[in-house]
């Protein structure tokens, strides 16, 4: 790993834990982050073109943004009300630019944007904006679910030009969200799946997308011919 092994780990009692690892094969605490009022969620550690940086999910409604450098080590970013009810997910982007394998030019900076889920029953993605050097939400709030919002996944795009996010709820749903040009997402249900949906993830090319719901099973699932079926339970 370009950092070290590094663990994050997330808990109740309202803090984020980074552990690393020593030569000795033993555990010590790195860092603690106490910014949140409330449990912490969820964490997403950064794609590592953009250093060394997580984002954090918390009840409290807020998230954050933990980024480590070796200069003036670890800084906290925190957007209050993400998710007001409570903010339950987050998955970063991409860092490379979203067709830049197909475009002929030199891949531009890296991306940094992610996208969170909460108790809103909402999906929304964040940017990071260079010239105010905060981070903000985009205008288009992806609202498709009808109870919460437990687990986001942005998907892996290996420069393609797409991208893709799948969101698991509580109302026992997985809906796809795929980015058109005009920064609008069109939203496809993947399956309902009768029973609330606890977490999904990508494979690494980003061609499968596990699920685990809260009938103590887990699916993996892989589109063909624009339809989503079951390949694996």
């Amino acid at each position: 790993p370009k950092f070290g092994n590094l663990i994050a780990s997330a808990s109740f009692d309202h803090r984020v834990i980074i552990w690393k690892e020593g030569p000795d094969g033993s555990w010590s605490q790195a860092y603690c982050s106490a910014a949140h009022t409330a449990s912490v969620n969820a964490l997403s550690f950064a794609p590592h073109e953009l250093g060394l940086a997580l984002a954090a999910a918390s009840s409290d409604g807020s998230i954050s943004v933990l980024t480590h450098t070796p200069e003036s080590g670890w800084h906290t970013e925190k957007i209050e009300g993400a998710h007001p009810l409570g903010a339950l997910g987050v998955s970063w982007a991409p860092a490379v630019p979203r067709g830049s394998l197909t475009s002929g030019k030199a891949p531009g900076p890296p991306v940094r944007r992610f996208v969170s889920g909460g108790a809103d029953n909402l999906v929304k993605v964040w940017f990071f904006n260079d010239a105010g050097r905060r981070w903000e939400q985009e205008p288009h709030v992806l609202s498709g679910h009808s109870d919460w919002v437990r687990d986001v996944a942005w998907a892996p795009n290996l420069g393609l030009p797409l991208n893709t996010i799948a969101s698991g709820s509580q109302d026992g749903t997985v809906m796809i969200w795929n980015e058109k040009p005009d920064g609008q997402w069109q939203a496809q249900l993947l399956h309902d799946f009768q029973a609330p949906v606890w977490r999904i993830s990508w494979s690494v090319t980003g061609g499968l997308l596990s699920v685990s719901d809260a009938k103590a099973s887990v699916s993996v699932w892989k589109q063909s011919d624009g339809k989503w079926q079951q390949v694996v339970e």
